[in-house]
């Protein structure tokens, strides 16, 4: 949607077609942020934001330079649009709405004249000497002379996601990286963390390891099948290539007070049961974890719900202290359809980060998930996309 708008505005007298197989625009769109549509990040900072893309952060700068956040935001609030940062920085429109988003692309391109095929499913494409011939499902064909190719990755297949544009790249001569499902939930052997299922927490530490050490910190929420939130979606997304089931399990291990060294952590409770000796522990605990997670905790580790302060065995209060800080969990699969993005796509390499334009195909452009570019949660896919597509729109018109 974006590079169309593009190349209309910088080529009004152009024949520009945006091709879509679904009923309607931005399905997917439609579906970020849990349909308020997080459309960018709040973060200034370019370094930091490309930090945010496990794959293709370097190769996105030149595209983050043309057209940063905070043109994103200018460009959507130039076209009436409201939007509202929120604490965490991601972005929204202020009606929480994110069929506002696409009502903009829509009218936009009523007002410039782009010709929205929507319902046409692309069967093949062909490239020859002067443009490309794209043969739909039971249509005619279309002979263009440039083409965008912005089909996404394969999550979210109901969509229409469904990596077709992946095998066009390939007969137009380009190579796909390695594939994988990102940004979703992690399902865990332990049955505990499962009874604690809706509780959510602020600011948690997560670390895993292998050949190599992933460390991500942020916020979590309990599932009845394990773990999910931002912070496990970051997880998910460094770790997106590694194999993990029941029978290769990942070791997760979890710090519920990152902020405090594990010995201030024994001096503060210690104070505690020292003041209240008849206390029920779990009670005591609950002052620096929340009660359920307190109570969970020391179930799992067989204290006594009954067991009091004084009567605290040492032992106990040593594994209670290291469970807040070294809590292990055992991860044995991805939640149950819910990734939202596809890691690996084409292969940057043969792309121009400058125009995207392929280095292989000439007038071939590609924008968003299809390229092997994919980020944390928090906007920074949809900032790829609109950013990517931009550059793609105007390149293909100049």
């Amino acid at each position: 949607m974006m590079a169309s708008a593009r190349a209309k505005e910088l080529c009004p007298s152009c024949e520009v077609y945006l091709i879509e197989r679904n009923p309607g625009l931005g399905s997917k769109v439609l579906l970020t942020g849990g349909g308020r549509c997080n459309l960018t990040t709040g973060f200034s900072d370019l370094r930091l934001i490309a930090e945010r893309y496990p794959r293709g952060g370097k190769f996105i700068l030149s595209a983050l330079h043309a057209f940063p956040p905070e043109s994103i935001i200018n460009w959507f609030e130039g076209h009436g649009i409201t939007l509202k940062v929120e604490e965490d920085l991601r972005v929204f429109p202020a009606s929480n709405n994110g069929q506002d988003i696409v009502k903009v692309f829509e009218e936009l391109f009523k007002e410039n004249g782009t010709k929205v095929l929507l319902k046409h499913q692309v069967d093949k494409i062909e490239k020859f000497k002067k443009g490309f011939k794209i043969f739909f499902h039971e249509e005619t064909p279309l002979i263009v002379d440039k083409l965008i190719l912005t089909t996404g990755g394969q999550a979210y297949r109901t969509t229409g996601s469904n990596g077709d544009g992946y095998a066009f790249a390939e007969t137009l001569g380009h190579s796909i990286t390695k594939l994988a499902p990102s940004l979703n939930s992690f399902v865990v052997k332990e049955l505990w963390p499962k009874t604690l299922a809706g509780l959510s927490l602020k600011k948690v530490h997560f670390k895993a390891k292998r050949d190599t050490t992933w460390q991500f910190t942020g916020p979590m929420l309990f599932t009845h099948h394990g773990l999910t939130g931002p912070a496990i979606f970051a997880m998910s997304s460094m770790v997106a290539f590694e194999e993990y089931s029941p029978k290769n399990p990942l070791e997760l291990v979890l710090d519920f007070l990152p902020d405090t060294a594990q010995n201030i952590i024994e001096t503060e409770i210690k104070k505690e049961m020292d003041v209240s000796p008849q206390k029920f522990f779990r009670n005591t605990l609950s002052t620096f974890a929340p009660k359920s997670l307190a109570e969970a905790l020391c179930k799992n580790l067989e204290i006594p719900e009954e067991k009091r302060n004084a009567d605290l065995a040492k032992n106990d209060f040593f594994k209670i202290v290291e469970a807040l800080k070294h809590t292990k969990l055992t991860i044995i699969g991805r939640g149950p359809s819910d990734e939202f993005v596809t890691a690996g796509g084409i292969d940057t390499d043969e792309v121009n980060q400058k125009t995207m334009e392929s280095k292989i195909c000439s007038g071939l452009y590609f924008a968003g998930e299809l390229l092997n570019i994919d980020g944390f949660t928090g906007g920074f896919n949809l900032t790829s996309a609109w950013a990517t597509g931009r550059i793609a729109g105007e390149n293909a018109v100049i």
